[in-house]
């Protein structure tokens, strides 16, 4: 699944209008590999979704 993050840009995590893939959905919370390179789990509240696709 694809997803656009919302919230605020931040270089060290997420940036607004950005699309990321979800590695994987985990307690209705999306896993997502940010801009640091590594994967963390991320509120659903703060995505738009692109594709529903895997």
């Amino acid at each position: 699944m694809k997803v656009k993050y919302i919230g605020k840009s931040d270089p060290m995590a997420l940036i607004n209008g950005k699309v990321y893939e979800v590695a994987s959905v985990e307690t209705e919370w999306y896993r997502i590999i940010d801009e640091t390179g590594e994967d963390y789990l991320y509120p659903p509240d703060n995505f738009e979704i692109v594709t529903n696709k895997i």
